[in-house]
């Protein structure tokens, strides 16, 4: 049978939840609680979570039960991640974490419409689904999977459209790490306005 979501966003597909150190990107060393939501249509061939994608597969869960996992930890900043989480409405969610003095950090496509109430926005677009251009203006930080040289020029593009404050950020593809970060240092060195994000998670061996 297939999940009936609420449209209040009270029961959201959970995939995992679990407390690790936040591995790439601008807040990258700091704990983070994350919770990862079932359920994706952008389909990137080189997903590292490709079992997010069918959010049937991951069982209906209570936002309130959430935040309260998510309370029990000294650090008080959550990553909302998937999956795509936007295709969900995350306003429930978010603001009952920020009640508990929670701060709430998303990262996202920019494929669907923003909900929630979000302390930073990490967005970070894919080619098969283009992010909606309301979400741009919005981001804290454009974070740019690099996987082939062609990605360079649709980094820029996005550069384009954030804030000027955004934050900007080129991170290998995993499996062409050894190959593609050369690049990335040599187009960040000449263009500084771009800095590395690593997957450091994965050197730490941690979630």
């Amino acid at each position: 049978m297939a999940h009936q979501i609420p449209e209040d966003g009270t029961f959201l597909p959970l995939m995992e939840e679990f407390y690790t150190i936040q591995g790439e990107g601008y807040h990258s060393g700091k704990a983070a609680y994350f919770i990862r939501l079932g359920g994706c249509d952008v389909g990137c061939h080189w997903c590292d979570v490709k079992e997010s994608w069918d959010a049937e597969l991951h069982p209906l869960t209570s936002a309130d039960m959430i935040v309260e996992n998510a309370a029990k930890y000294p650090g008080k900043v959550v990553v909302i991640t998937g999956g795509e989480p936007l295709i969900y409405n995350l306003d429930y969610l978010t603001s009952v974490l920020k009640k508990r003095g929670i701060k709430t950090f998303i990262e996202t496509s920019g494929a669907y419409p923003l909900s929630g109430y979000w302390d930073w926005i990490c967005l970070s677009p894919k080619k098969f689904k283009v992010p909606r251009p309301d979400i741009a203006p919005l981001a804290g930080e454009l974070k740019i999977i690099v996987f082939n040289k062609s990605d360079f020029a649709w980094a820029e593009q996005h550069a384009e459209l954030v804030s000027p404050n955004c934050k900007l950020y080129l991170q290998p593809e995993w499996s062409k790490a050894s190959t593609i970060t050369p690049l990335i240092i040599d187009y960040v060195k000449e263009n500084p306005k771009w800095e590395i994000s690593l997957q450091t998670h994965k050197y730490l061996n941690i979630p």
